[in-house]
This record gives structure tokens, C-alpha cells and sequence, in this order.
């Protein structure tokens, strides 16, 4: 399969680069030449012939700086990183890089389209039938070969503004019309999946038994879609059938699972790639198995499927419980800790009145008593929100796993106001000591310097025990600055279009938990200090436990 973006791009750079070389002959640069024989027929003894030959490589090696400046050449090199036949093609021309990094490769490979596109001309005319062959034999060297694998599969719910999103080497999401030679089946949109419009997904990998590799792309795809449901939410879902071929035969059908019905489109705006890209491979590494956090990712993952929104409350509602509830239900507990996590202060009675609601409205679906269904999916996507948000901090280091002992040290810090109650004590203690002090009593000035030493002594001790308390601070921030910082956009996140509430929404709004909590720090401590303090670290020993 080939990409019309990469073809439109490339040919774009060899026409800017050959109006560059045009100015540069006409400004007075000349192009080097070497005499070089050949011989008239084969097979006979006639006398070599000898020809001037233009040396067009060293001529665009000396103006390569100039090269890099032009628009399209950032473009170009970055789509020729994630080219699959790179390193053949630089193989089969003889360069040698085998310690360059990706960038230098693909910039190599660019030198190396130009000089074949010029080779032996002092014109750098581009014409359109050489620049064609040009990129053709580019492109030849990501052909199939007779081990490679390509499997190929619907992606609903999600838009990229990009024509396609390298996530990967042999992994990429693309506009159906980007890539030739898809199946035909893969340019209509699923039914089941509900969509109007979707894009592709296109693995492609190489292995010894390519039929082993069917299964592996499929848990491949699978994981994709968990880091895109974790990064926006789970609205996103791959189409019920995919295709696979190995090397270059026939399309044949494939299940791939991974349904679900979306309400919405999340999109992923240019700025985000880098991002997106970041995070699936964290969450790649990162997945949680065997523990609490893996079972509950499992049951929010099920939750994202169902078509029935009474189903998916209960899926999020188990999921919490294993989560923030080892108690049980009977405890009551989930409700606070959930607020205490994914909300400010001022905001978690609300919150935890939300959660309880669901709580009560999932009992009522037990029962068999009727709930208006619109009430049913507001809260399944309240509780999605938290859950996904908590979920994606624990998997990305921001929260440490054990989110009870968190939750639970953040609901017994200290409350706005504590601090300032004692402040107001104290102030009012020392009234007497002010006017004992202007009636002049010896007896009073004796022991108003006797405390005075004792608390000069007090006050050393309370700032040594403050630079131990600062030095454990910074090195506590230290650690939880030291976590890998990738995950999904929580200030600038990316954009829903199509939401059940009718306005575009932000994946942290109202839902990530450490985004929320360090909200609620930063507005603590200007008011109060101490106890804002106070509540970062008993964050900070939550987290460094880990």
C-alpha cells in the first residue's frame, strides 16, 4: 500500500529543491564534471569513447544547508522517518548509516531522491515522468516481502486533522482515501459500529510463521484502542472486522473485536500527535497485570463497550469499588474517596452527592424500578471521566496504586481555617504580655526576656526542623517530578465534538484527579500555607511509597 501524502510531499520538496539548484546556476555556480569512458557496441574493440558526466551529487551535498531551509523539508523528512522501506532503500543505493539515527537516515534518503531525480542534468529541471520514477523506486523498497504481514482495520470515533498519524513503526491511522490499495471492504463504514465516517488503522511487521502474526496485530489493535480510550475516552471503538494478506496476495476477512457503540468524536489536533504517540507507548509498557488497577481497567474497558448504558454503569461502578472500596459496599467509603481524589475541596460534597446518586440508581436498576435513560447516561459518564482519569495517573505514574490510603490522607488533612483558628489563639494570648509590658513590671520585663531566650532557642530549632521539612519537600518533588510526565492533555486536552451534553469537552474537566487536587493545592496556599502544605505532603508520602 503506498501513501499519497508521502507521494504529495515529496514532490513538493524535489520541485522546491530544483527551483533552489535553478538559482543557484543562474546566479553563477557551476556544476562540477568528471570524464568518464565507454565503449561504443558490446563486443567489439573499438576505442572507448569519452564523456563529460556532471557530478549533480556533490553539487546538492555543498548546498544541503540551504536544502534543510526549504518549507517542505521538515515535512518530508519527518514522514520518511516512519517509512517502513527506509533503511532498504539506503541499503540498495550503498549508503552507510548504519550508526545514524532515524532523522539522519531520512534526510540521507532525501539526498540520495535528489540525486536520482538530477543525476547527470545542469538544468535541475523536474520533470514530472523522472520525479514519478524517482519516488516508485522509493516506495518499491517497502514492498511486501514474502514474510510480511498487513493487517488493516475500521477506527470510529476519532479524527485526526493530519492526512495520517505515524503511532509507530508499523503502526499508523490514516483517512481512508490517504493509502492506496486498501480493501474494499475497509473504505465503507461499519454498520455495527454506528459511524458515518472512520479512518484506518494499517500494522504492517515481518515474522517467520507471518500466520503467528494474526493474532499478535489483533492484541496490538486491542491496545491501541485501550491507550485512545485512556488518552480521550471511551468513545472510541475499532470496527468488529478487519483484513490481513501476507506479502502481496489477496485481502482476507479477520474478527477483531473491540465494538462498542460511540456518542461523539474525539479529536486529535497536530499539537497532540507527539503527545499521543508518547503515551501509547507508555501505556504499552505500563499496563497493569495480575492487580487490582488491571482488573479495574478491564471492567472500564467493558464498560466502553456496551451498547446498554444500565450495563456500563455497573461495569464503572465495579471497577471503583476494586479500586477505592476494598471494604465492600457496606463500608459507604467509595463515595468520599472518589471526591477526595477527582475533585477540590469545594467541590467534593458535590461530587460524592453525584456519586452516591449513581450508587442509588444502580440498586434501582437491580430492583427492576425505572430510571429515566438520560439520567442513566449522565451518570455513566460522569463515572467514566473519574474512572479513566484515575486509571490513566496510576498507569502514568502521576497517582501511586494505592488510592484508598491516598484518598483517605487527603480527606483527613487539615480543613481551610484550622490554621488560622490557632493563629487567632495565639494572638489573643499575647495581649496580656502587651500590657504587662507597658505598666513597666520588672517582674514582667525578667520573664518577657527569660521567654524571649526561650523562644529565640524555640524559633532556631522550628527553622532547622523547617529546612529538614523543605529538604524532604524538594526531594519528595524530586521523585514525583522524576515520573515519566506523559499523559493525557489535562489544561489543553483534546476536543469532543458531538458529546452527549451538546458542548465540547475536555478530558480533565471535572474528572482528573492529580489536575484537580494540585488546583485545589495552588488555591489553598494562598489562603492558607500551612495547611496546603500539609496536603502536598501527605500527597508526596503517598506517592513516594510507591
Amino acid at each position: 500500500m503506498r501513501s499519497r501524502q508521502l507521494q504529495t510531499v515529496l514532490t513538493d520538496y524535489v520541485e522546491a529543491a530544483a527551483g533552489h539548484l535553478r538559482a543557484e546556476v543562474q546566479a553563477g555556480a557551476e556544476v562540477p564534471f568528471e570524464v568518464g569512458s565507454r565503449v561504443g557496441r558490446a563486443g567489439t574493440r573499438g576505442t572507448p569513447l569519452y564523456c563529460y558526466r556532471a557530478l549533480t551529487g556533490e553539487f546538492i551535498d555543498e548546498r544541503e544547508a540551504a536544502l534543510k531551509r526549504l518549507p517542505c523539508h521538515a515535512e518530508a523528512a519527518k514522514l520518511l522517518e516512519g517509512f517502513d522501506g527506509l533503511e532498504r532503500y539506503l541499503a540498495n543505493a550503498g549508503a552507510d548509516v548504519a550508526h545514524a539515527t532515524r532523522r539522519a537516515r531520512a534526510r540521507a534518503a532525501m539526498r540520495l531522491l535528489l540525486e536520482d531525480v538530477f543525476q547527470e542534468q545542469t538544468d535541475f529541471q523536474a520533470r514530472p515522468d523522472r520525479v514519478r520514477a524517482a519516488i516508485e523506486r522509493l516506495e518499491h523498497s517497502a514492498f511486501a516481502s514474502p514474510s510480511q504481514l498487513t493487517l488493516v482495520a475500521t477506527l470510529h470515533g476519532l479524527a485526526i486533522c493530519s492526512p495520517e498519524l505515524q503511532l509507530a513503526k508499523g503502526l499508523v491511522i490514516a483517512h481512508p482515501e490517504a493509502i492506496e490499495g486498501v480493501p474494499q471492504g475497509a473504505l465503507a463504514a461499519s454498520a455495527e459500529a454506528g459511524a458515518d465516517s472512520h479512518l484506518l488503522v494499517v500494522h504492517t511487521t515481518e515474522q517467520d510463521d507471518p500466520r503467528e502474526g494474526v493474532p499478535r496485530g489483533r492484541q496490538l489493535l486491542r491496545d491501541l484502542l485501550r491507550a485512545l480510550r485512556l488518552f480521550g475516552d471511551g468513545r472510541v471503538a475499532l470496527g468488529a472486522l478487519g483484513w490481513f494478506r501476507i506479502a502481496a496476495g489477496t485481502w482476507a476477512p479477520v474478527a477483531i473485536g473491540g465494538g462498542g457503540r460511540r456518542h461523539g468524536t474525539l479529536v486529535v489536533t497536530i499539537e497532540q500527535e507527539d503527545e499521543l504517540r508518547a503515551f501509547r507507548n507508555l501505556v504499552a509498557r505500563r499496563a497493569p497485570k495480575g492487580d487490582e488497577v488491571a482488573w479495574a481497567l478491564r471492567r472500564f474497558e467493558l464498560g466502553c463497550e456496551r451498547d446498554a448504558a444500565h450495563e456500563a454503569l455497573t461495569d464503572h461502578v465495579v471497577a471503583l469499588r476494586a479500586l477505592l472500596e476494598p471494604e465492600g459496599p457496606a463500608s459507604g467509603l467509595l463515595a468520599g474517596r472518589v471526591a477526595a481524589l477527582c475533585a477540590a475541596p469545594e467541590g467534593r460534597a458535590q461530587l460524592s452527592e453525584r456519586v452516591a446518586e449513581a450508587l442509588a440508581v444502580e440498586r434501582s436498576l437491580i430492583a427492576g424500578t425505572s430510571v429515566k435513560p438520560a439520567t442513566v447516561r449522565a451518570l455513566v459518564d460522569e463515572l467514566s471521566a473519574h474512572l479513566r482519569a484515575l486509571l490513566s495517573d496510576v498507569i502514568c505514574g502521576h497517582l501511586d496504586p494505592d488510592l484508598v490510603t491516598l484518598a483517605d490522607e487527603l480527606l483527613l488533612a487539615p480543613a481551610d481555617g484550622e490554621d488560622v483558628a490557632e493563629a487567632d489563639c495565639a494572638g489573643g494570648d499575647a495581649k496580656p504580655e502587651l500590657e504587662g509590658k507597658a505598666q513597666g513590671d520588672p517582674q514582667a520585663e525578667a520573664d518577657d526576656e527569660a521567654e524571649a531566650d526561650v523562644d529565640d532557642e524555640a524559633e532556631v530549632d522550628g527553622e532547622d526542623e523547617a529546612e529538614v521539612d523543605g529538604e524532604a519537600d524538594v526531594d519528595d518533588e524530586a521523585e514525583v517530578d522524576g515520573v515519566a510526565e506523559v499523559g493525557p492533555p489535562r489544561s489543553a486536552g483534546p476536543v469532543y465534538a458531538g458529546s452527549s451534553t451538546g458542548a465540547e469537552a475536555e478530558p480533565g474537566d471535572g474528572a482528573t484527579s492529580r489536575a484537580a487536587a494540585d488546583e485545589a493545592d495552588e488555591g489553598d496556599e494562598a489562603d492558607d500555607p500551612v495547611g496546603a502544605r500539609s496536603v502536598k505532603r501527605s500527597r508526596r508520602r503517598a506517592v513516594k511509597r510507591r
